[in-house]
C-alpha cells in the first residue's frame, strides 16, 4: 500500500487484482470491521437495556472509547482515496 495521494486508489487497486487473494483478504478486513461494529452496537444495547449508565465513570469511558473507534473507522474509510472516499473527506 502507498500513502501517498496520487497513488492511493492505484495501490488498492493493483492490491485487489494482482496479489494472490488480495480482493478476499480487503473485503475479509472491510466485512470484519462492519461487524466489529455490529458487536460494539450490541454491546451499547445491552448496556442500556441493563442500565449500566447508572455508573457514569464506566459509562463516560465508553462514549470516548465509541468515539475513538468511529475517528478510526473514518480514517480508514478515507485511506484507499477513492471517489466515495474522497468526497467522505470533503464533507
Amino acid at each position: 500500500y502507498t500513502s501517498d495521494i496520487a497513488t492511493a486508489f492505484s495501490s488498492v487497486t493493483h492490491i485487489c487484482r494482482d496479489v494472490n487473494y488480495g480482493w478476499m483478504i480487503r473485503n475479509m478486513h472491510a466485512n470484519g470491521a462492519s461487524f466489529f461494529f455490529i458487536c460494539i452496537y450490541a454491546h451499547i444495547g445491552r448496556g442500556l437495556y441493563y442500565g449500566s449508565y447508572l455508573y457514569k465513570e464506566t459509562w463516560n469511558i465508553g462514549v470516548v472509547l465509541l468515539l475513538l473507534v468511529m475517528m478510526t473507522a473514518f480514517v480508514g474509510y478515507v485511506l484507499p482515496w477513492g471517489q466515495m472516499s474522497f468526497w467522505g473527506a470533503a464533507v
